[in-house]
């Protein structure tokens, strides 16, 4: 998973690091509440557009569960790291469970390591085959309020309902116009959103980990790009992130969030007690 060190160095990404993990609104002016479009030729404003996104995160817990695909990349130093993973998401509860695909040594996703399995739950990160020292049957627990970007890139992938809620915080946003997307005729937002006011509006079970994020990045402001279907849920998100990594440029990780297959089920079962690692953690690097 990719894991940024801002302490100091030139690591670009590890695999795991010692107990961090792995790496409704309206449509336009116009539209009904339900997001149909009164007007497609007729582009929203800047404030109308930034409402739309603001609220996407509510119409995902309203469409309660989606199947997921991520796709995470870090950037540094001219080397390029890939992390993919699928899985689902109940936005209801906010958990999910996900596999994730390590990158080989070139830094593309690889058939050659053991997929790990994330369970994303509200304040915490579990992994399965998570390797270095850690028995194949056993998980390791990780305190996301913990890490310095609140796990918004440390596990790998972006927990969905972060993701979202993150927007909530959207400013300076244009349309893009009319796309497909899967099948689906969706609408394409450009802008950027600030950490500190999507953190101080965020509901209660992402407000910790934006909050903690809000430290972890080198700016608080997020470019990103949106993707909503007709009843205002995000199809797609792309969010770019830039930590400090040790570097004089930094480091930049761009982070993509698909969802589809809405009201699938989502079953998460949270692993017992008995099945968590507390052993020591050795670093491991792909």
């Amino acid at each position: 998973m990719v894991v940024q060190d801002r302490r100091g160095g030139g690591a670009v990404a590890t695999a795991v690091v010692c107990g961090s993990g792995l790496m409704a609104g309206l449509l336009a002016t116009g539209c009904s509440p339900s997001g149909a479009a009164a007007d497609d030729q007729a582009a929203p404003s800047r404030a109308a557009a930034a409402e739309v996104v603001r609220h996407s995160a509510d119409a995902l817990v309203r469409a309660r569960s989606a199947k997921v695909r991520t796709a995470l990349e870090t950037v540094s130093g001219g080397t390029r790291v890939a992390i993919r993973g699928a899985g689902s998401y109940d936005f209801a509860a906010g958990s999910g469970e996900l596999r994730v695909v390590l990158p080989d040594l070139k830094g593309k996703p690889s058939g050659g390591h053991q997929p790990i399995t994330e369970i994303l739950a509200p304040g915490a990160l579990f992994m399965k085959n998570r390797g270095a020292g850690v028995p194949a049957d056993k998980w390791v627990r990780v305190d996301t309020v913990s890490l310095a970007d609140g796990n918004l890139v440390t596990g790998g992938a972006t927990d969905p309902l972060a993701a979202a809620e993150l927007l909530r915080g959207a400013r300076q946003v244009t349309y893009q116009g009319p796309e497909r997307l899967g099948g689906a005729a969706v609408r394409h937002y450009r802008g950027t959103t600030d950490l500190a006011a999507a953190a101080g509006v965020a509901s209660a079970r992402a407000r910790p980990a934006l909050t903690a994020a809000e430290k972890g990045f080198t700016t608080a402001v997020v470019p990103f790009d949106a993707y909503l279907d007709e009843a205002g849920r995000l199809r797609r998100v792309r969010e770019r992130f830039r930590f400090a990594n040790g570097t004089p440029k930094g480091a930049s990780v761009t982070s993509t969030t698909e969802l589809y297959g809405f009201g699938a089920k989502a079953p998460v079962r949270l692993p017992d007690r008995r099945d968590i690692y507390s052993g020591k953690i050795a670093e491991a690097k792909p």
